[in-house]
């Protein structure tokens, strides 16, 4: 079984993976990014499939009860809420550090030319 069979499989009845024959569909690159985190810290024993499919599971859920459409536009930013919220519960990181990155890339995206990759050297403060 493939890697992105083995998520699709934990995911089955929990939180359905947007994908078609093929595997998993992203509709922009840091989907993917964020897919393959999961897989890596997957593959380093951070947690277990059950314990991600609950997570992003429990995020879905959350969402729904707050209004969310649930027409699968926010799968990717539900994903990395559940990513997030597993990193810190496993102490992966802490929130500081997250913020810390996650303002970071919002510098580097906010300097990066229209058109060109987004990467972190293109933050101002990095």
């Amino acid at each position: 079984m493939s890697r992105h069979e083995a998520v699709i499989a934990a995911l089955d009845g929990a939180a359905p993976l947007p994908r078609d024959a093929d595997g998993p569909v992203f509709a922009e690159p840091w989907q993917a990014q964020a897919f393959a985190m999961a897989v890596a810290l997957h593959q380093r024993g951070v947690f277990t499939w059950p314990e991600w499919a609950a997570a992003l599971a429990a995020e879905i859920a959350s969402a729904r009860a707050a209004g969310d459409p649930d027409d699968g536009s926010r799968y990717y930013e539900h994903w990395l809420a559940a990513l997030e919220r597993l990193v810190l519960a496993k102490g992966v990181a802490d929130a500081e550090a997250l913020g810390r990155r996650r303002d970071a890339w919002d510098r580097a995206a906010r300097a990066t030319p229209h058109g060109a990759p987004i990467l972190l050297e293109n933050d101002p403060l990095s």
